[in-house]
């Protein structure tokens, strides 16, 4: 993808996107809503035109040669929707290629996700959480080369989200390409090689989860408590490779770093004595990294700007402090 453009009116939702998802890797897109994230995953499949830019997926073009390209892609999109009516075992029946239905690859795919017993069922009937599984399951079906998830375990339970995340390990796996757009953080680090961050339709950075984590969040966090702790020990304490600050605020102590300074602190206290029974550690993560950085790309000014991080920050954080 090469400066992308799409608009709806006068409100410009990608602007000028470059975007590369290699072959058989699992690339997140993540950010806050109206990134453009969702806009720029429908122009990959055809849904939408672009207004400008160059695009090949697989090869195709997406708006020109759609017909090529439908058969090799997979799609579960944040709003899909089937008749109210029609059953489990016809949604795959419909889906399906001769192909598929001939490895009885539906069948498998149901017990994977939890629906052999819901095959006779409608749609209508389903929970949500099964609807979304109903979603991969027909996303899968046909074995294609490209699987577009968009919000893949939105509405799970813990463990049919763990399945389907075996699922999507299978695929790369088997060497198929996933772009998966979430705002799962945890489900970025545990799925992804690379993800790109979006921000108002451009990309602010891109990399593995462990390089935007080092780049924009890598400060650990190490605190413990001691009724009078002993100033050799904060001294020794400081002087450990990665430490950039200790603080002390009556018998609590607060140690920043760098993220091995986790090691250092946790052996000089071993060494010292019996370690403090309150001892916490908090390890930078993808989320810490995502928040940092829309922190570092927004433009200063007054209280708007403070409004618009505390809305970003439950948007992805889905209202968690």
């Amino acid at each position: 993808m090469r400066g992308l453009r799409k608009a709806y009116g006068n409100r410009l939702v990608v602007d000028g996107l470059d975007l590369d998802v290699p072959a058989g890797e699992i690339v997140g897109l993540i950010g806050a809503n109206g990134a453009g994230k969702t806009t720029t995953v429908e122009c990959i499949q055809g849904l939408r035109k672009p207004d400008a830019g160059m695009l090949r997926v697989l090869g195709y073009d997406p708006v020109t040669q759609a017909e090529e390209l439908r058969p090799l892609i997979g799609s579960q999109l944040q709003d899909s929707a089937l008749p109210d009516r029609l059953r489990v075992a016809e949604a795959v029946e419909l889906f399906g290629t001769a192909r598929a239905r001939q490895a009885r690859d539906g069948g498998e795919l149901l017990e994977r996700f939890g629906l052999a017993e819901r095959r006779r069922s409608a749609f209508g009937s389903l929970s949500g959480g099964e609807r979304q599984r109903l979603f991969l399951v027909l996303a899968l079906l046909n074995r294609p080369r490209l699987v577009i998830l968009d919000e893949l375990t939105q509405g799970l339970d813990p463990a049919a989200r763990r399945n389907v995340w075996a699922a999507v390990r299978q695929l790369h796996d088997e060497g198929t390409t996933v772009l998966l757009v979430t705002h799962e953080m945890d489900e970025a680090e545990a799925l992804c090689g690379r993800v790109v961050v979006m921000r108002a339709g451009r990309v602010l950075d891109a990399g593995a989860p462990a390089d935007l984590v080092d780049r924009h969040a890598g400060t650990a966090t190490i605190r413990f408590s001691m009724p009078d702790p002993p100033a050799p020990l904060l001294d020794q304490v400081r002087r450990l490779d990665g430490v950039h600050e200790v603080e002390r605020a009556g018998a609590r102590v607060t140690v920043r770093g760098a993220r091995p300074v986790i090691a250092h602190v946790g052996a000089a206290l071993v060494r010292w004595g019996p370690v403090p029974a309150d001892l916490s550690v908090h390890v930078p993560s993808l989320e810490d990294a995502l928040l940092g950085l829309l922190d570092d790309t927004r433009p200063a000014g007054p209280s708007a700007v403070i409004r618009e991080q505390e809305e970003d920050q439950e948007e992805l954080t889905g209202g968690r402090r």
